[in-house]
């Protein structure tokens, strides 16, 4: 059986290109190293006047397994309208999150009490700030915007 002139210019055409990527170099991975916080994907949420629970907001690690403890440092900014032991508790007391190696996700837990009562006027948020790292990684995702290196939960009817 004779092959067609048209299909064998084909097949050595196909062999060529597919050889000829085997010498390509490949690029590098892009392997930025960052600490971020949100809450089912976002950089804010909401929690209900009438909420009486417990919530984590979890602070994540980006990068590759580490041998290093990585110390992230942070502040629980509270907005005019929300008193502590009226409007909410803070169950995790500490400003440093500490990951061993292996972990990459620590939670910030705070405790939200029922009150309608809130002045609507007033500011009626948290915002949980990363604010640094003791390994110098990346706060928020990389690039000049840095989101998610702030996590504000709106206290709403």
């Amino acid at each position: 059986m004779k092959i067609n002139y048209h299909v064998k210019y084909i097949i050595s055409v196909l062999a060529l290109l597919i050889f000829s990527a085997c010498g390509m170099e490949e690029t590098e991975s892009y392997d930025v190293k960052y600490i971020h916080i949100m809450k089912d994907e976002a950089a804010s949420t909401s929690v209900n006047v009438k909420a009486n629970s417990v919530a984590s907001y979890y602070v994540y690690l980006s990068s590759a397994l580490t041998l290093d403890t990585v110390d992230v440092f942070y502040q629980v900014k509270v907005g005019d309208g929300l008193q502590q032991g009226l409007d909410f508790n803070r169950i995790t007391k500490r400003d440093t999150l500490q990951f061993l190696p292996g972990i990459f996700a620590m939670p910030v837990r705070i405790q939200w009490l029922p009150n309608q009562n809130l002045d609507w006027s007033k500011n009626n948020s948290i915002q949980i700030v990363l604010v640094g790292n003791n390994q110098g990684y990346a706060v928020g995702f990389p690039g000049s915007s840095h989101n998610q290196s702030i996590l504000t939960i709106n206290k709403v009817k």
